[in-house]
């Protein structure tokens, strides 16, 4: 029997998912985002939940993808074929068919942040419509620094706006919680013990209004973006990022998946 990596709870309107691999950051194995995805489907299926919190067990949200557990069929450590064919389609499917499906999911979400969300850490709070920090997270995308031009679901310039994007790529740094409220990634900042509380309450309020014209406020938001170019750019940019798989192959035979280990002195677990 596979390991459950998902904790999942439905009660009085509220669906609540939970990153449940806390000694080891919730960093993401294809194991994990499969069981995530499911738990997702299973919140948006359900006609009695209306609202859908994502949350994380643990010191840190996500460190982004285990090195190990996102090349194999799950988290056994098995590495991908090294072919750039083998490397895209395990992306396509699991970090950008994943996050833009969850982005539509017919009902609000809204993602708690604490502790480090790292690279593809944002993989999974940008899919949602709201975003609460507690006074510690930290977000950031460093894989410049690996050869390759930022995390698979390009949000960043939606979410940073473009000159902080590029700062923000170009230099690797993290932005503590107070910045990304500042530029409006986030929607407010917490005291960490605050966290899960604020974001039920938030969620509670929400599950109150009507369930259609939820729905329909935020397809209008998300197809505002649409118009202005946002699915587009995702899908096209994942091609860009695939260019950084490429290089690594070239230069080395292998994929920058086997050489992101570097980044996990980042987070002081």
């Amino acid at each position: 029997m596979s390991e459950s990596f998902i904790e999942y709870e439905a009660a009085e309107r509220i669906a609540t998912i939970t990153l449940n691999r806390p000694q080891a950051a919730n960093a993401q194995t294809l194991e994990l985002l499969d069981q995530l995805d499911e738990a997702w489907r299973r919140a948006a299926e359900d006609p009695d939940v209306r609202v859908i919190v994502l949350r994380a067990n643990g010191r840190h949200f996500s460190a982004g993808h285990d090195i190990k557990g996102v090349g194999g069929g799950g988290g056994n450590g098995q590495r991908p074929a090294l072919t750039l064919g083998g490397i895209y389609a395990t992306e396509a499917k699991r970090f950008l068919e994943y996050s833009l499906r969850w982005r539509n999911v017919p009902k609000p979400s809204i993602a708690a942040v604490q502790g480090v969300c790292i690279s593809g850490g944002l993989l999974l709070c940008w899919p949602c419509d709201l975003i609460i920090a507690a006074d510690n997270a930290k977000f950031s995308d460093p894989v410049v620094n690996m050869g390759i031009g930022g995390v698979e679901y390009h949000g960043h310039t939606w979410e940073w706006g473009a000159r902080r994007a590029k700062e923000m790529l170009f230099t690797g740094r993290a932005m503590d919680a107070y910045e990304a409220e500042r530029v409006g990634m986030v929607n407010r900042v917490v005291p960490l013990d605050e966290l899960r509380p604020a974001t039920q309450e938030l969620a509670a309020q929400i599950a109150q209004m009507h369930p259609f014209a939820l729905r329909q406020a935020k397809r209008a938001v998300n197809q505002t973006l649409d118009v202005q170019g946002f699915y587009a750019a995702v899908q096209s940019v994942f091609d860009i990022h695939q260019t950084g798989h490429g290089h690594a192959l070239s230069e080395s035979g292998l994929p920058i998946l086997m050489l992101l280990d570097d980044m996990k002195s980042q987070i002081g677990r």
